[in-house]
């Protein structure tokens, strides 16, 4: 029998957040962005080893953060470098749920020269969040025209 490389209900890419509680994380990112728990492993002292939640049809890794394997959350460094961008049905509706959830809102949503209508957020574990929804189909010719007109306003 022949196994795939990459297991049914994954994708080649799979994002692994490591947060301080994973355990209200995991309720969080339901709460916020409709997430399902796929799985949890708990870990010594009540901690969380492993989860894998499905927001939409992506799935994701998450975990307590644990400094003796190096995994460590945002706030061990100042913040994160890397951001998550989640396409959503309503974008505007999704932003406020996620924001009445405790997420810090860091940009409202607005209509952006590459056909998406983006906001950005922190989640309460200091994760970065672009929340989209694509609202009009351009050409990379037509998005290039759009950004060097911005850039010949300014």
């Amino acid at each position: 029998m022949t196994v795939s490389p990459v297991p049914p209900g994954y994708h080649t890419l799979t994002p692994y957040l490591i947060v301080n509680d994973a355990a209200r994380a995991l309720s969080w990112y339901g709460e916020a962005f409709g997430a399902k728990e796929h799985m949890r492993l708990p870990a010594p002292g009540g901690r969380i080893g492993h989860a894998e939640i499905d927001i939409g049809d992506s799935r994701f890794m998450l975990a307590d953060e644990a400094p003796v394997h190096d995994a460590k959350a945002p706030g061990a460094f100042g913040g994160s470098p890397v951001s998550l961008h989640l396409y959503v049905a309503d974008v505007d509706a999704m932003m406020a749920r996620a924001v009445a959830a405790g997420a810090t809102l860091k940009a409202q949503p607005e209509d952006k020269f590459y056909g998406d209508r983006l906001g950005t957020l922190t989640d309460p574990f200091g994760h970065t969040w672009h929340l989209a929804t694509h609202i009009e189909d351009v050409t990379l010719q037509e998005i290039e025209r759009r950004m060097n007109a911005m850039s010949s306003s300014t």
